[in-house]
């Protein structure tokens, strides 16, 4: 017999306008006097109260009764101070047997392992000249050089100097050094030149038992509270206050190096799923169900969050709006962002500008498998152009320069693939419209699908699948490391020089590798650490990646800020064989838009000579080098491109 869902009675209009609750005091309002709980559950027969002196110990708590109030809330005001308790509720849900017990969905502090909220003055949990936390200056999207990094990888191994290892405070801990004195952790991060930190899951998750010290990883996919800072990286998971206190600590400490963070969110689904918080205080609410009435599994992952209901989106608007204003964060990218409609990510827009309109929205482009909500309502990259200032991720360069991710021995156009180089185009313009460029009317996910730059974010590799090294080693069989290190440093130029937004996996400027595995999430430390001995090993690597930001960042022209201006200034070169793509960009800011850069690729075993667009050209990089100053001058129209390298020239002053 097929299972009967409610759901169709939670996607009328009917239910919306009877139980939509538009308030700002859904959880736990505190004051020494009182603390008032507002918990949304339309469908409870009954509602109660549990208070607990700790976060996760045993113990018998006091039970009150909650009375139904307005909209489908349950309303509470408990007299006294309550400051630092632990509370759940416990609901007996209309024609249900017994009762479930749940943390609330809206919880800001909780203890070790998440299945208490904590009752707290969030103020009790500001740093020291908190209030004077100054965001570093920022306003353009395609500005952005984001650095993805997993708190703990960053400072865990040995060789990062790390006082608070794998913790938040480690993360921001100023005058870290590694071997030879070589800088780690955020000075390294201030001298690469990034401008913003992207944190792997912060947000309290399920697979990481907070109360065992030793034996565990995870990359924090799995969501169990929303709001909450997980506790692996706090030096006190079992006191809420700490987690809250060391992750203001941690942005505060970013920010004053000149960094601005970015939080990886998960929306589109939670670790449990039939026996969730969501579940147990609005059965089949928060959930999209399938054909049978079971949970739809469009992530991949056993459930899919279904966005487009109103008290869904209410609950995701609210948690951004609370890590934006409560621990300072600068932008969010969405995980599987392909599973939220379009209005949810219209109005998360809508909603950070009223704060920050500088505050940067990107995500993945795709779903985890297929899903109820209809093709066209979907945040997918292919209708990311309807969105504005909300980029995806742009996996047509990610397999243009290095070959399809899941064909693992399958290279791109770095190790020499034939027939890559529209493709590569195709990303190098940020995968907007462009007459040089040629779009496939069969092949919509690879062809023109942005509208402006700032929808497409660029990038090589990221925490998914193989390192951009291990990409390397796996398509290049019998190849000696110096040319395979050419490969890698050709790739991060067509990164570095290409339009929209620029996108780098952590270590990889230190030539990082996981040891071939491609699926590192529960893998230890010894697989996942970042190595800082490989800074040492490859310093040719990181001077070259840090000199590619320094050009990037100092001129305008690799970072345009329409298409217009793209189809504008930059035009492709033809070349003398296959294997090479080059393009022109005219210099920003002059009446007669003279040629001022040349950008060449040469992904061929052999150098070739290159017919430049008139004469007198400085090298700003090369095979071996990268930077904003000159390398050495040509003073012919012709250049001779190095194998397997990139060249960018400049006109001479």
């Amino acid at each position: 017999m097929k299972k009967r869902s409610s759901a169709h009675a939670f996607n009328t209009k009917d239910f919306e306008k009877k139980f939509h609750y538009a308030g700002n005091d859904l959880g736990a309002v505190y004051s020494p006097q009182s603390t008032t709980f507002r918990l949304w559950a339309p469908t409870a027969q009954h509602v109660e109260l549990m208070l607990f002196n700790t976060g996760h110990k045993k113990e018998t708590p006091r039970t009150l009764a909650m009375k139904r109030d307005v909209q489908g809330t349950w309303l509470l005001n408990v007299a006294g101070d309550l400051r630092n308790l632990y509370y759940r509720y416990r609901l007996t849900q209309t024609g249900k047997s017994g009762h479930v017990e749940a943390v609330d969905p809206y919880a800001v502090a909780v203890g070790a392992n998440g299945n208490r909220a904590m009752i707290t003055d969030l103020r009790d949990t500001d740093p020291k000249d908190w209030d004077s936390d100054k965001k570093p200056e920022f306003e353009q999207a395609t500005d952005a050089v984001i650095y993805e990094v997993h708190v703990r990888d960053f400072t865990i191994h040995a060789s990062s100097g790390t006082k608070n290892a794998g913790k938040y405070l480690g993360l921001a801990e100023k005058g870290t050094r590694g071997p030879d004195g070589i800088k780690t952790g955020v000075d390294h991060l201030k001298d690469l030149g990034v401008t913003h930190v992207h944190l792997l899951p912060v947000a309290d998750f399920a697979s990481i038992d907070e109360t065992k010290k030793n034996g565990q990883y995870n990359w924090g996919y799995d969501p169990k509270n929303y709001n909450v800072p997980e506790g692996w990286y706090a030096t006190d998971p079992v006191d809420g206050r700490v987690r809250v206190r060391e992750f203001k600590e941690m942005v505060m400490g970013l920010h004053r190096a000149g960094l601005r963070v970015v939080l990886d969110v998960v929306y589109n689904h939670t670790y449990h799923s039939a026996d969730s918080h969501f579940q147990h205080v609005v059965p089949d609410y928060y959930y999209r169900q399938n054909a049978e009435g079971g949970f739809s599994n469009g992530s991949g992952c056993g459930n899919e969050v279904a966005s487009e209901r109103s008290m869904v989106r209410k609950l995701m608007i609210d948690s951004l709006v609370h890590w934006v204003k409560e621990y300072h964060v600068d932008g969010f990218r969405f995980d599987l962002m392909g599973l939220h409609d379009l209005d949810t990510m219209k109005q998360i827009r809508k909603a950070m500008d009223k704060i920050d309109p500088s505050i940067i929205l990107y995500g993945e482009g795709w779903t985890g498998g297929d899903s109820p909500l209809p093709w066209d309502q979907r945040a997918m990259k292919t209708n990311v152009g309807r969105l504005d200032r909300v980029a995806a991720f742009n996996d047509t360069i990610r397999d243009a320069i290095k070959g399809h991710v899941a064909e693992h021995h399958s290279g791109g156009f770095v190790q020499g693939a034939s027939d890559m180089e529209n493709r590569l185009k195709t990303g190098i313009v940020a995968s907007i419209k462009h007459k040089q460029v040629k779009a496939s009317k069969d092949d919509l996910w690879n062809g023109s699908w942005a509208k402006e730059p700032h929808h497409a974010v660029s990038y090589a590799s990221c925490h998914d699948n193989h390192t951009l090294w291990d990409k390397i080693l796996l398509t290049t069989a019998g190849l000696n490391d110096v040319d395979r290190i050419r490969m890698y440093k050709l790739a991060a130029a067509i990164v570095m020089t290409s339009q929209g937004i620029c996108f780098i996996h952590a270590g990889e400027e230190l030539l990082r590798t996981k040891k071939g595995h491609e699926n590192s999430y529960n893998l230890p430390d010894r697989i996942n650490a970042i190595d800082w001995r490989r800074k040492i090993k490859h310093k040719d690597v990181y001077e070259y990646y840090r000199g590619l930001i320094a050009l990037r960042l100092a001129n305008p022209e690799f970072r345009m800020k329409t298409s217009a201006d793209i189809r504008k200034n930059l035009y492709f070169l033809d070349m003398p064989n296959a294997g090479m793509v080059g393009y022109v960009l005219k210099g920003s800011g002059t009446s007669e838009a003279a040629d001022k850069f040349v950008v060449i690729f040469n992904a061929r075993a052999e150098k070739e000579t290159v017919q430049l667009p008139g004469s007198g050209w400085n090298v700003l990089v090369d095979e071996t080098r990268a930077g904003a100053t000159t390398l050495r001058k040509i003073s012919g129209d012709k250049a001779e491109i190095a194998p397997r390298s990139a060249m960018v020239l400049t006109r001479q002053a």
